[in-house]
């Protein structure tokens, strides 16, 4: 049985990894590595990378480098991977500008509890605000994705309201932005309502393109994605090895590990061009340098077809 009735021309994979994943660990990652490992991901077939977040580095000591990235990998780059960057205000998307961000991710919270800890703006301001960067990065040419953060629940406030979700995403549509991605930060989603509130979206406006980000917090996010998937939904976010987790949210966790879903796709027959391997050596030298194990299986386990033709062999 297929995890999709009806398998989309072209499914986005969007690593998130190097920010997402990075931004909750206390230890910093050595520029030098953090770069080999984009680099890697470059080379997978991955179709965009979230390189960091421009955001204060005291705040979030992971990202100090974020800008010295962009600048390194986006010199005489010659990979397909659309390199994104997270920005949340005007002064995040002035220092992506000025150094090489391709895709800016840009995002309010539906809970305006998560969102003046995230940003100190009540959700209307960082709408509005967002809104106003967004139409900035598309004059300077650049691409953009606008998400709902928050948009399944919050882990401070509860059940998110689906209505107040979708005025966050009518408002982007009024100001012309259609590539829109909902984001369960606290991890309460579960499949019916991820399938019933991305229908109800899609519905707004069939030209959307829409993305989903689950993190792991309750085991669902791998349903949440085959959820989102039959409801229209093409682009996906990970993170390798499952690493991750909102540092402003209430009970912070993993996301769903790239490399276990790029496994299960193409044991679907699904975006076989992908470099799995190469992804399952990105997770496991994740894992190695922080010295535990990650949420991901697949880089534990290896594939199932590899695990397979041991066997035969043997």
């Amino acid at each position: 049985m297929s995890i999709s009735p009806e398998k989309p021309a072209r499914l986005i994979l969007h690593e998130v990894g190097p920010r997402d994943g990075l931004q909750m660990e206390s230890q910093v990652v050595p520029l030098e590595k953090k770069e080999a490992w984009l680099r890697d991901l470059m080379d997978s077939g991955v179709d965009i990378i979230q390189v960091g977040s421009f955001v204060h580095p005291i705040k979030v000591p992971q990202m100090a480098d974020t800008d010295e990235l962009f600048r390194r990998l986006t010199k005489d780059k010659k990979s397909p991977a659309i390199l994104s960057g997270l920005a949340l205000n005007e002064k995040g998307l002035e220092r992506g500008l000025a150094c090489g961000v391709e895709m800016f991710c840009l995002g309010a919270s539906a809970s305006e509890t998560h969102s003046m800890k995230n940003t100190g703006m009540d959700t209307e301001e960082s709408t509005r605000r967002i809104i106003g960067a967004a139409k900035t990065a598309l004059s300077a040419g650049k691409k953009v994705q606008v998400s709902v953060q928050s948009a399944f629940g919050c882990g401070f406030e509860g059940p998110i309201s689906e209505e107040r979700v979708l005025n966050m995403v009518r408002a982007y549509l009024e100001a012309g932005l259609r590539n829109i991605s909902l984001a369960d930060t606290a991890g309460h989603a579960h499949p019916a309502q991820v399938e019933r509130l991305f229908r109800t979206v899609l519905r707004l406006d069939p030209a959307i393109e829409c993305a989903c980000h689950f993190h792991n917090t309750y085991g669902l996010g791998m349903a949440n994605m085959f959820a989102a998937m039959r409801a229209g939904v093409t682009s996906f976010e990970t993170s390798f090895a499952g690493l991750g987790g909102c540092p402003f949210t209430k009970v912070a966790a993993g996301n769903v590990a790239t490399e276990d879903f790029v496994h299960v796709f193409q044991l679907e027959d699904l975006r076989k061009d992908v470099n799995l391997d190469k992804l399952i050596t990105v997770a496991r030298g994740v894992a190695g340098h922080f010295g535990r194990d990650m949420q991901g299986f697949v880089y534990k386990t290896g594939p199932i077809k590899a695990r397979n033709a041991v066997k035969t062999q043997a």
